[in-house]
């Protein structure tokens, strides 16, 4: 397989992976999943179902064992949870196997998109805005040290940022000479 016949976005929460993911898989004409829609489904509960049975770490087993999966498919793009990175072999799997773009956002920006959002069980707090940016301290380096290519998703469309992004993935896709 070649490795950049796959596009994994990371990033984190509200970061945008899903929708700006779903708009890339269908201008680059590949299948989108999302590791997070696979584990509910096959689960059949929420996410914060599985964290308030399980844990975190019951959670995360379930996402490496998922990503394991999903990121030996073909042709796909693929948006991860945001704590993806947080697992050695998961970062192993996801560089080697695909083109991971990083979307990049400032915290107080995160907050501003997930602080209503009840489904996502790391941001329940008393102080979001300080939890997600104990999060982003944490995430940022692993992110950093995964992508391919980082990508700022500040407030331009959907739209806009694929228009951006397609020429850069496709030129650091590019087999070299």
């Amino acid at each position: 397989m070649n490795p950049s016949s796959n596009l994994f976005l990371i990033g984190m929460p509200g970061a945008g992976k899903s929708t700006i993911g779903r708009a890339l898989a269908r201008r680059l004409g590949k299948d989108f999943h999302d590791t997070d829609t696979e584990i509910k489904a096959r689960t059949g509960v929420r996410i914060p179902v599985i964290f308030e049975i399980e844990g975190e770490p019951g959670f995360r087993r379930r996402e490496s064992d998922v990503l394991e999966r999903m990121t030996r498919m073909e042709n796909i793009v693929l948006a991860t949870g945001g704590g993806v990175v947080l697992d050695a072999g998961n970062r192993a799997a996801l560089k080697s196997r695909g083109f991971v773009l990083y979307l990049y956002a400032l915290p107080r920006e995160l907050w501003r998109r997930t602080r209503h959002d009840k489904s996502r069980p790391l941001l329940q707090a008393d102080d979001q805005r300080a939890r997600m940016e104990e999060l982003f301290e944490k995430r940022d380096p692993l992110y950093r040290e995964t992508a391919d290519l980082i990508i700022e998703t500040g407030r331009q469309s959907v739209s806009a940022l694929v228009a951006e992004l397609l020429p850069r993935i496709e030129k650091a896709c590019a087999p070299s000479s």
